[in-house]
């Protein structure tokens, strides 16, 4: 056998794989919906308005869909990211309008509130040892007052400020605000593959004995994923306030199933150790085809929301039955008694060992 033989099977590995993968299943997906619905369309949904449409409604639930990835990553959940950015919002838009704040200095103070409350998330957390289920709806309820007290009954519109002149750029109908979301993606994929710190938060979901075992701070994990959960919400409350027409209690209200319907169904595993941040975008844009095919086709709102709720629950349920067979294996069970190196550069996907982060 020739020396490039071995080569050229060993680089389509990788390859093989991918195309194996829930990401690749997601991208079909998605093409083909997005196919079908431009045909549907008759075309229009090709045009330049429709696309910056589209995309710049995409735009928060990709971003609310990894702040929850990043806690799911640690085996926790996050109820209170919807609250967290409802709240963030008003606060931006309390402050610009009735305040007179400048947009810089109201953006960088709504990024350390949601880094230092997510960051009290996790805290809260490590120091009670109550699951974070329970500690994120207190917040999440506690924050939802704080929307309301702040914002009232009233919507703030910040008119043409330099924040809302932000939400309505674009480069050749892309808007700016995607291109950050995406921007975003990328930073949180490489952090969570290369940097030693999101290695070790998967270590500590995958197996959390293990990661202890090697050295790793298991509540350090848990802190800085809230933390990080906090700043990306951060985030998308800036979005929200450049894009949206005004800001009111209302914001956030239905970010809570959105936020993981994205990483559940882009193939993040709940026990925690395993996520994939291409296949949250993925799955963010299909769910958003779904909305866009409500529209066109005038269906009922509801069906929405039980359709993505119904993929969501029957996603964990395969993930379920998937982890059950794996169990059942001889090389199942001799994975079990360690977290498992299934790292997948080309797929997104990263589950990495504990030994790996230290």
């Amino acid at each position: 056998m020739s020396a490039s033989g071995p080569s050229r099977a060993g680089r389509s590995v990788p390859l093989t794989r991918f195309t194996r993968s829930t990401e690749m299943t997601l991208l079909v997906v998605a093409v083909l919906g997005s196919a079908g619905l431009v045909a549907g369309s008759h075309g229009s949904l090709l045009h330049g308005d429709a696309i910056r449409g589209v995309l710049t409604y995409l735009t928060v639930p990709i971003l609310i869909g990894l702040a929850q990835l990043v806690v799911l990553a640690v085996g926790q959940m996050n109820l209170s990211v919807g609250a967290l950015g409802g709240f963030l919002a008003v606060v931006i838009a309390v402050l610009m309008a009735d305040h007179g704040v400048p947009a810089p200095i109201a953006i960088l103070l709504a990024l350390a509130a949601g880094t230092l409350i997510g960051a009290a998330n996790g805290l809260l957390v490590v120091a009670t040892r109550i699951n974070g289920f329970i500690v994120t709806l207190a917040t999440m309820t506690i924050l939802g007052g704080l929307q309301y007290r702040f914002a009232g009954t009233r919507t703030i519109d910040l008119g043409s400020s330099g924040l809302t002149r932000f939400g309505d750029m674009a480069v050749l109908s892309i808007p700016v605000i995607f291109l950050l979301a995406l921007v975003i993606a990328g930073l949180l994929a490489f952090f969570l593959r290369r940097v030693a710190t999101g290695r070790r938060m998967l270590a500590s979901g995958g197996n959390p004995l293990a990661a202890r075992l090697s050295g790793i701070s298991n509540d350090r994990s848990l802190i800085v994923a809230h933390a990080l959960s906090g700043l990306i919400t951060g985030i998308a409350a800036i979005v929200t306030v450049a894009s949206a027409p005004g800001v009111n209690k209302s914001i956030g209200g239905d970010w809570l199933l959105p936020s993981f319907a994205a990483p559940i169904i882009g193939g993040a595993a709940l026990a925690g150790g395993s996520v994939s941040v291409l296949g949250a975008v993925l799955a963010a844009f299909i769910v958003r085809l779904v909305d866009v095919a409500r529209a066109q086709y005038s269906l009922d709102p509801s069906w929405v929301n039980f359709t993505v709720g119904a993929i969501v629950l029957g996603t964990v349920i395969i993930g379920q039955v998937r982890q059950a067979r794996q169990a059942r294996t001889p090389s199942g069970r001799a994975g079990g008694h360690g977290a498992k190196d299934t790292g997948d550069a080309e797929s997104g996907k990263y589950a990495p060992t504990a030994r790996s982060t230290s």
